[in-house]
């Protein structure tokens, strides 16, 4: 495995930090559980008692309401002491770490968005798992339809031609239909709470053999269907699985800390609208023990479906999330590297460090292999009384209660 990296408030930030409005969550040992917490300068400012989940203030807060509560909090920590102590196997566990930023929020997904993995995953399915067919199987699929499809808007007419041509061909796929269809993909990539933060260690299933990470702009959706925010994610996917059966998304998705987010939401303002996060572009590196290394661009500006078609198909009228959700909105991401024997292509080994620049919310500690036990999510029984309305304080017993009983899966 590889060491343990060191992190800053630097790994943490945008660039234009002196503007950006970044909420997130850490866990406290002192109250032995989570809070809610924002960036003011270089430090880290607790917003529980007004604001006793994100999901809640995402709900009910505007940017002018949050500001005004970061510049009465009262100081958790400086930055660089929160970044330095949530990397995962070096802790202190008497001072506070960073979690991942969702709480009570659906944790949500869509793929095949962008052209390049939507071709991959054809290819997945054509190959029916086994990374050695996938060389041939791109290569059969490209002298058909192309290298590229970016100027097929998903559900046009256009879009229903070139589904006749390849069902007459024998190769419409299941992939394709939702990546050039009418219809989105969405399922729910872990239960809430679930998801790890900065500087925790990413599970990936020890019985995959072609495993990617899967860098992504995740929105963050209030109950009313609003996109109120965006972070950064990695939707670690197993490709043997999933290329086995599309039936087998959950196991290709769903496991152990197989979610990753974070350190931050950064809040939608007039200093950074949709638009913005709209044109954002990051750059993935996975650099591996071994001395293997690759790097990726991701351009949000070249996704099929805009944001606000993607929030849209996630909640509305028949799906309904009364406390929000955030939406992984798909991968440009699709390795295809060696990095074994010739044909092989690229899978996660154990000790593999992933970092995403800081184009908006950080860049990731560590990606490692190992999957890990999960602490049960919180029992929630207890928390029966209502949330105070906008702008009301928690008072520290309720503060003190509302963190045993929402204790997360990273201790």
């Amino acid at each position: 495995m590889s060491p343990a990296p060191a992190l800053t408030a630097r790994d943490c930030l945008p660039r234009d930090a002196g503007d950006a409005l970044l909420v997130g969550r850490a866990w406290v040992p002192a109250e032995d559980g989570p809070c809610v917490i924002a960036v003011r300068g270089d430090e880290a400012v607790d917003l529980t008692r007004t604001y006793p989940t994100t999901s809640h203030l995402l709900n009910v807060a505007k940017a002018a309401d949050v500001r005004a509560a970061i510049k009465a909090a009262p100081r958790l920590a400086t930055l660089d002491e929160l970044a330095a102590n949530s990397v995962e196997g070096a802790r202190d566990a008497a001072k506070p770490w960073l979690l991942a930023p969702a709480d009570l929020h659906a944790v949500k997904a869509s793929g095949v968005t962008f052209v390049a993995s939507m071709l991959e995953r054809v290819i997945e399915e054509r190959a029916k798992g086994n990374p050695a067919l996938a060389d041939g199987a791109r290569r059969e699929i490209q002298a058909i339809v192309g290298p590229d499809l970016r100027g097929i808007k998903p559900g046009s007419p256009e879009a229903a031609r070139i589904k006749e041509v390849l069902v007459a061909k024998g190769m419409w796929s299941q992939y394709l239909e939702v990546g050039i269809g009418p219809d989105a993909e969405l399922f729910s990539k872990c239960p809430p709470m679930a998801a790890v933060g900065l500087g925790a260690r990413v599970g990936v299933h020890p019985a995959s053999v072609w495993s990617n990470p899967e860098p992504e702009l995740v929105l963050v959706i209030n109950r009313e269907g609003a996109i109120v925010a965006i972070t950064l994610g990695n939707d670690v996917n197993l490709r043997d699985v999933e290329g086995r059966s599309a039936l087998l998304l959950g196991r290709a998705k769903d496991n152990n800390a197989s979610a990753a987010m974070g350190p931050f939401f950064r809040l939608l303002d007039e200093r950074f609208t949709l638009d913005h996060a709209r044109r954002v572009t990051f750059e993935t590196v996975v650099q591996g023990s071994d001395g293997f290394r690759i790097s990726h661009m991701t351009q949000v500006a070249e996704i099929s479906r805009d944001l606000t078609e993607l929030a849209g198909q996630a909640i509305g009228k028949y799906h309904r999330y009364p406390d929000g959700l955030v939406l992984f909105i798909g991968t440009m991401f699709a390795p295809v590297a060696d990095r074994g024997a010739p044909g092989s292509g690229f899978t996660h080994k154990v000790g593999d460090g992933l970092r995403r620049g800081r184009a908006v919310v950080l860049r990731d500690g560590r990606l490692d292999g190992e999957p890990r036990p999960a602490r049960a999510a919180a029992r929630l029984t207890g928390f029966a009384a209502p949330l105070p309305p906008s702008g009301a304080a928690l008072t520290r017993t309720k503060t003190t209660r509302l963190g045993s009983t929402l204790r997360l899966l990273q201790a």
